[in-house]
């Protein structure tokens, strides 16, 4: 392998000249963005793309996510604005805050979501009936 010196006295191996190369990128004169890059619509959100999300919505204490526990009753998709019907473990759930703002978090970062409503409902009550049940199996339940 040939080696060109550096300036700092080390060695780096020398690009051969039929080394494959980047085209260019380059902005029209117009100014236009070049095809294939931002400036194309979002594609449109979807109730599995707003599902796929708040799988990373963990309970902290239980390590599992709100939809494999049960959490999310509903999911309602119109034109961008997501609407979330959730419950939390119980009334008193002390992680009930961070659970709810980590979902609003989740969604607002999908692309295509232009607002987002999470509604906290009791009614029905959440039990681990409602767990997915692979892991209320593995819970032992």
């Amino acid at each position: 392998m040939d080696t060109t010196e550096l300036p700092s006295g080390g060695t780096a191996p020398e690009q051969s000249a039929a080394a494959p190369t980047s085209p260019p990128t380059t902005t029209p004169a117009d100014g236009a963005a070049p095809p294939g890059d931002a400036g194309l619509e979002a594609e449109p959100i979807t109730e599995t793309m707003v599902k796929l999300a708040l799988r990373r919505v963990k309970d902290p204490e239980l390590n599992l996510n709100i939809i494999d526990l049960g959490l999310v009753y509903e999911i309602r998709v119109d034109e961008g604005n997501v609407s979330v019907d959730m419950s939390l473990t119980s009334p008193g759930c002390p992680s009930g805050p961070e659970i709810m703002g980590d979902v609003e978090r989740q969604l607002r970062e999908l692309p295509g979501v232009r607002d987002v409503e999470v509604n906290l409902v009791w009614s029905p009550f959440w039990s681990p009936e409602r767990i997915e049940p692979r892991v209320r199996a593995y819970l032992g339940f």
